[in-house]
């Protein structure tokens, strides 16, 4: 005997009536859609640590990226029909489409159009508007193969439309996940199903006549092997086509020569949220927080879950009385009788929950749908089942430093001054450098290296790529550091390999470290670029910060960086010259990141050399303006040039003969960062006044954007104050300008009479 039990995927009534059922006919074999290659993991299902929701991964060893998932919560149909074989004794088997055929079904399919789509760009000579080619739902899209999924409505919403809901999940919900005990709600299912399939025929993929094949095979398989009593638990739309059944030759003849790929399998933890449809989990559901209520209290009126969302308003410290709730209650049961239904479902509580509890407020609500209605619940795996050694080492060093995997996001705020932060913190660093993003930076408020903050959370998608890194290494530490120095010998930029140093530091993976200097050194000593040099000597220089906190040596580091500089301060008076307006712009940023890291090195060799340069390229007549004016500008700041040189070099620069755009460029590189030296130097501020002053209506009116670009980079209160000193007069406070001017009294006469003439007065 042969009973098809038509199931929504992760229906707690399903589950519900699947167990019912299955303890009225006690089968002999249970056979379940899923991937049969899994097999052999079902005998760790009713295992006291192995608490759902939980998922097979079922990967390709050879590319894991090749991979599909088949998650389970506890009011998972299948998890109760597996979990009752298995406590029974009985037979269990999954019947669905052999992954390994369906990547290598998948991997033909994308030759085929790859193929297809050469073959039609020699005919056609790329002509625009060509057709692209599909093969087996797959085709071309932005010069890339895509699988182009049918666009088609869902069956079960005829059947909702015609019972007068808007919603086929609702529908379905209230007609079949709240009835239990009815042994005719699978035939109803599959009867129904068949007239959709008759009613609305559509073209079935390849994939999907492939599936139902294989599972009849699987089914007349195990009549061969003699089972009376056989129970198949299948999605509700395939329940016909395993009733129906044609003959075993047509089938055999489908699935003949398919290709096939090998496999492995393993158990992995699940959350909630990626059970989810939001999550783009192609067979999810809306609220699988709710689902796993209903499960747990099957005759619930509501006062229970009101209870959870008072529970959880008074954990974010919000007042919620009993009288809210009890109130709340009676307004959904009122709601599901006025709408017919014998109890009130999810959208009748969460009506009453946001008129009585909520007061109207839609925030409310997304706090009970991310804490309750979907949940964040994660679960668990035992430890011994097989695993990639990779990933068994980063379980081991999570349980030693206390760091869980967790569906939400926690913060950590890390002191590396403490042994048990440090190793936390390279731990993370270096499954940063594996590209395994379980944890991400945060910026930490305060100065200094000692701290970091990291936000953690486990998104299930991880194993596959713990499994994919898995081949560097059978630990975190050996495949981090082999996996960074092939990124570094195959680094070809000094940008790129200089970044992956300052990644790596932090991680303590010390012969990764030489590699990657060793690499820079290669490409520095092959590059002619000083820009290239300037960009990565301050991220290096920031690395090597990290040796006191971290216990690293940082010789290696700042000897490459003072090789580096002493190349940047040989090369770059040259690199100042004929330079345009953006070039130096961009040079300018260089030269103030460059400048503080010389002042980090506090090295007194480095910083001779450095302001050596600067002396050069600040009175070097052909350099780029803006820049002589920065390392002007720097010089002041060493107290190199200050007093009346300073005011000599400021006003040469400045001067009538200097073309206004120059003179201006000049001032944008020279107040560069900041303005105050305006604010406390009266004789500059009166040279950059006087200067002005002379600008007639045109070349002003040219300069100005100049002008404009160099104050708007000031601090509000510097512009403040610079427009208060304007508006009360300047310079005038008592310091005398080294700049003296002189009016000629009887020129001045002289042109009495033409102004009187232009006023209209009579002398």
């Amino acid at each position: 005997m042969i009973h098809i039990l038509g199931i929504r995927h992760h229906g707690p009534g399903s589950a519900k009536n699947v167990m019912e059922f299955l303890e009225k006919v006690k089968p002999d074999i249970v056979l379940v859609e899923g991937p049969p290659e899994a097999d052999p993991l079902l005998q760790w299902v009713n295992h006291a640590e192995l608490k759902p929701p939980v998922a097979i991964l079922v990967y390709q060893p050879e590319d894991p990226q090749q991979s599909s998932f088949y998650p389970f919560a506890e009011f998972s149909p299948e998890w109760q029909a597996i979990a009752y074989a298995r406590k029974n004794n009985i037979h269990v088997r999954f019947m669905d489409l052999p992954i390994g055929h369906h990547i290598a079904l998948e991997k033909e399919a994308i030759e085929r159009v790859k193929k297809e789509e050469e073959e039609r760009k020699a005919r056609e000579g790329e002509q625009p508007g060509a057709a692209a080619p599909s093969v087996n739902n797959y085709s071309i899209k932005n010069n890339e193969v895509v699988e182009v999924l049918p666009i088609r409505k869902d069956p079960i919403s005829w059947l909702a439309e015609a019972a007068g809901y808007d919603d086929g999940e609702k529908w379905w919900e209230h007609m079949f996940e709240h009835r239990h005990g009815n042994e005719q709600v699978f035939d109803a299912v599959t009867e129904a199903m068949q007239v959709l399939r008759e009613e609305f025929a559509q073209k079935e993929t390849h994939t999907e006549r492939l599936r139902e094949a294989w599972m009849r095979k699987t089914i007349r398989q195990a009549e061969k092997e003699m089972f009376q009593t056989i129970a198949v638990i299948c999605g509700a739309w395939h329940a016909p086509a395993l009733v129906n059944m044609p003959k075993a030759k047509d089938d055999s003849d489908l699935l003949k020569g398919l290709p096939k790929v090998k496999v492995e399998c393993t158990w992995i933890p699940w959350t909630f949220s990626r059970l989810s449809y939001y999550s783009g989990y192609g067979a999810g559901i809306e609220s699988p927080g709710w689902y796993d209520h209903i499960w747990r209290y099957p005759k619930d009126d509501g006062s229970r879950w009101m209870a959870k969302v008072a529970q959880l308003f008074r954990k974010k410290e919000m007042d919620t009385s009993v009288a809210h709730v009890i109130e709340a209650v009676r307004l959904a049961e009122a709601l599901a009788s006025m709408r017919n239904l014998y109890k009130a479902g999810l959208e009748e509580l969460n009506e009453a929950t946001k008129t009585v509890l909520c007061n109207g407020e839609d925030i409310l609500m997304k706090l009970i749908h991310d804490e309750l209605i979907v949940s964040n619940r994660i679960g668990e795996v035992p430890a011994e089942i097989p695993k990639p050694p990779l990933q068994l080492d980063i379980e081991r060093i999570q349980k030693r430093l206390r760091l869980p995997a967790t569906a939400d996001w926690k913060d950590y705020t890390l002191d590396l001054r403490k042994e048990n932060d440090l190793e936390r913190s390279i731990f993370l660093h270096r499954l940063q450098l594996l590209e395994i993003k379980w944890g991400n930076r945060q910026d930490v408020s305060g100065k200094g290296t000692f701290k970091e903050m990291w936000r953690l959370q486990w998104d299930p998608e991880l194993s596959i790529n713990i499994i994919e890194k898995g081949s560097w290494g059978n630990t975190v530490a050996e495949a981090a550091e082999k996996f960074v120095i092939q990124k570094a010998k195959e680094a070809d930029a000094l940008s790129k390999v200089s970044t992956l140093l300052q990644e790596t530091i932090p991680a303590e993976l010390h012969k990764a470290v030489e590699v990657c200097i060793q690499c820079i050194n290669n490409l520095a000593a092959a590059s002619g670029d000083v820009i290239q040099l300037m960009e990565v000597v301050p991220g290096l220089v920031q690395a090597s910060r990290y040796g006191s906190v971290r216990k690293t040596d940082a010789d290696l580091v700042l000897g490459i960086v003072n090789s580096m500089l002493t190349r940047i301060c040989v090369s770059l008076p040259t690199a100042c010259t004929s330079v345009s307006d953006d070039a130096a712009q961009k040079l300018l940023d260089l030269f103030f990141k460059l400048n503080d890291a010389v002042n980090v090195l506090q090295q007194a060799d480095i910083t001779s050399l450095w302001q050596q340069t600067l002396q050069s390229i600040a009175a070097a007549g052909n350099a780029s303006p803006m820049i002589a004016g920065y390392a002007t500008r720097l010089l002041a700041d060493y107290k190199l040039l200050e007093g009346d040189e300073l005011v000599r070099v400021f006003h040469y620069s400045m001067s009538a003969g200097t073309p206004p755009d120059k003179a201006a460029s000049w001032l944008e590189g020279f107040l560069k960062g900041s303005g105050t030296i305006l604010l406390i130097d009266n004789d500059l501020w009166n040279l950059v006044n006087n200067w002005v002053d002379t600008l007639g209506e045109e070349t002003f009116t040219r300069v100005l954007p100049l002008l404009r670009r160099t104050f708007a980079s000031f601090s509000s209160p510097e512009r403040k104050k610079l427009g208060e000193k304007v508006k009360n007069g300047g310079g005038s406070s008592g310091i005398k300008s080294s700049v003296e001017i002189t009016i000629d009294e009887e020129r001045a006469k002289q042109g009495i009479p033409v102004i009187l003439q232009l006023l209209g007065i009579k002398n």
